[in-house]
Order: structure tokens, then sequence, then C-alpha cells
């Protein structure tokens, strides 16, 4: 007697919901990539910041409606070092250190190698709770990608022209690049936590924000980069500290 084959299951249209938001970002970043190459560097840093600001929403949807799958948790990891591995690296080359040849180039390799590493790290630890819910190790990625688009940034906000120091850029990304697989503890937004006498200033800081992201978007991430390069040098600052103790 031959086996029956059971009919496929009908998937509830709910459960693709997550691997659509990341599918989004994926074209988000991939267009990036595609601006970089004309020239219009405001929306292809746009697209990173929209990426980045989606990252996560697919495992929090994944988790209400309760559809996580593998293939769902392999496609983040994969969208993830396309959004911002390669193409923040893309982006600022293009940008700033297209005049400096290869070795430009070489630290736009280092920076998307690095994002590839600890993603891959992150994939191989994900039952491990080595991301702590008091703090990530290293620098998560979206944070990375911000972080090393800060150039782009500055040129976009008026603030100064990166160009003009193509190697201080080169730096600047390869530095981001090893925060990225470093073992450094940096700041989990799960850990922030308001008192509620202090909740009235957040709510005034929020639109205070909100001013900046329709007046000086560039430089409200200028200014974030800055606060978030801050906190890393307390953090190396503090760990230094630790270990003479």
């Amino acid at each position: 007697m031959t086996e029956m084959r059971r009919p496929p299951e009908n998937l509830p249209f709910l459960h693709l919901v997550p691997n659509l938001v990341t599918i989004l970002g994926l074209c988000a970043g991939l267009t990036a990539i595609r601006f970089a190459f004309l020239g219009r560097f405001d929306l292809a840093a746009g697209l990173i910041v929209f990426a980045a600001v989606i990252d996560g929403f697919d495992g929090l949807l994944a988790r209400k409606l309760d559809a996580a799958s593998p293939i769902g948790a392999e496609l983040d990891s994969l969208a993830d070092f396309v959004d911002f591995g390669v193409a923040p690296a893309i982006v600022v080359y293009t940008a700033t250190l297209a005049g400096t040849a290869e070795l430009g180039w070489t630290f736009a390799l280092v920076f998307a190698v690095c994002c590839c590493l600890r993603l891959a790290r992150f994939n191989v630890n994900r039952d491990v709770p080595l991301e702590g819910r008091a703090h990530f190790v290293g620098v998560p990625a979206p944070a990375g990608a911000l972080l090393g688009l800060l150039p782009v940034f500055l040129m976009l906000g008026g603030v100064l022209d990166p160009a003009r120091a193509p190697w201080a850029v080169a730096v600047w990304l390869g530095v981001v690049g090893l925060l990225m697989v470093s073992r450094l503890r940096t700041l989990s937004p799960k850990a922030v936590k308001i008192s509620r006498e202090r909740s009235r200033f957040i709510l005034v800081a929020a639109a205070l924000l909100v001013g900046l992201m329709l007046t000086r978007f560039w430089l409200l991430l200028v200014i974030f980069d800055v606060a978030y390069a801050a906190l890393l040098v307390h953090a190396v600052v503090s760990a230094r500290r630790h270990r003479r103790r």
C-alpha cells in the first residue's frame, strides 16, 4: 500500500506578517545601495535609518502573533547583514571614501565583515543568554550602522565635509566595526528605567526630538551618534576600571 500524503496545512496570513516586515527592511537596504550609486546620499541614508527603526518589529510581531519560525530568524539575520553591514559600507564609501581608492574600500570591507561576524556570533548563541537583558555584548548591528553613517550625517546636516578628511572616515569605520565584534557591554533599551518624577521631562524631550526630526533631521542623527559614542566611551572607561580592580 502506498502511503497517503497529507495535504499541506493552510498558513494564516498573519503568520507571514513578521517576514513581510523583514522583507520590507531588506528592500530598504538594497534600495539604499542603488541610491548611493546614483549620488542620492540623503535617500540612501534615510532608507538605512528606516530599516534600523523597523528592525526588531519583525521579532516583536512574531512573538505577539505566535509566528516565530527558524526561517524567519535566518531571514532576519541575512537582512540585517545587508541593511547594517553592506549598505552603510557602500554609502559611506561612495559619499566620502571614493577618493582614497583601495585603502578606503579596505576599511569599508572591514566594517561589513565585522557586522557579518557579529551577526554570526549572535546566531550561534541565539539560545544562549549571551545578550543579557541589562546590556548587549558589543555594539548592536543597527546602532553600528548609524554610527558608521556619522560622516554622511555630518555632510547632509551641513556640519562639515568629511570628504576632506577621508582617512579619518576610514579609521572611524574600522573602529565602529571593531566595536561591533567586541565584548564591550553596551546599553540595552530594556535596562533603561525612568522614575515617575522625571517622566514629564522625558515627554518634553520627546517633543524636542520630534521638532528636530521635522526640521533638522540629519542634525538630530548627529546628536544621537555623538550621545551614543559618549556612552561607549563611558563603557570602555568603566570596563578598564573594573579590570584594574
